[in-house]
């Protein structure tokens, strides 16, 4: 089975529709994943998610780390019941009253305890490994940031091959351009770094996207971006993204 087939009872469902014992499960796995002294801080930024954040949650908590870790969110003052879901599952979170992916980015990043700063779409699931797989390639010599890549969920208007066969055009694409131009390849849904560097360049808060790219960019005069193709580290997500 697909591994993220289990998290599509929940995606794109209204959170009355969601059946308490998900959310016990969610809150309970969370808890044990969350440490004090995090290397590692997972933090997932939403505005109005409350139909996929669930999904995405019920993903993270499924993750196998050896490296201890935090979790938290920021709810982007949301108008939906965003911010009731982080506290249903226990997921310590801020609100950020300025709209934009820049602004949420930058309040995570400031809350953020651990040394690697993991960016999480909340629109978008991850699989088990996916923590431990960037935090390895973090932890590499001479590598300040990473990417990697993601996956769509076919659907009646996107058939199973005609994504496999864009991905993999895509994937190619993205692995060629990141040997000179790495910076080009990062997306923001699979997207980690060093935080004390990113604290350095900061995020741009005057643009809608590409605030990602551009801590990219600012990070390259502290060291490489790697690139991560292993399908551990492999997101799968929507079509807003």
């Amino acid at each position: 089975m697909t591994w993220y087939k289990k998290y599509l009872s929940v995606y794109e469902q209204p959170l009355q529709e969601a059946p308490q014992e998900i959310i016990r499960e969610i809150k309970t796995k969370i808890e044990k994943l969350q440490s004090d002294t995090p290397l590692v801080s997972v933090v997932i930024i939403a505005y109005n998610e409350e139909k996929h954040l669930l999904a995405n949650l019920w993903s993270l908590s499924d993750s196998e780390c050896q490296y201890p870790m935090e979790i938290i969110g920021v709810d982007n003052d949301s108008s939906d019941k965003t911010a009731e879901i982080f506290k249903m599952t226990g997921v310590p979170y801020y609100t950020e009253y300025e709209h934009s992916c820049g602004y949420a980015r930058r309040c995570g990043l400031q809350y953020a305890q651990g040394k690697y700063y993991i960016c999480i779409d909340s629109d978008t699931m991850y699989p088990p490994g996916y923590v431990q797989a960037m935090a390895d390639a973090l932890q590499r010599p001479g590598i300040v940031a990473v990417s990697s890549l993601w996956s769509y969920m076919p659907d009646e208007g996107h058939p199973w091959l005609g994504l496999k066969i864009y991905e993999f055009m895509r994937d190619t694409h993205l692995w060629m351009q990141s040997f000179k131009r790495p910076e080009l390849s990062v997306r923001g849904l699979v997207f980690a770094y060093n935080a004390d560097y990113g604290r350095k360049v900061g995020y741009r808060v005057d643009i809608i996207r590409g605030e990602d790219g551009s801590m990219a960019l600012g990070l390259k005069q502290y060291g490489r971006i790697g690139f991560v193709r292993s399908r551990k580290a492999r997101a799968v997500t929507g079509y807003g993204t």
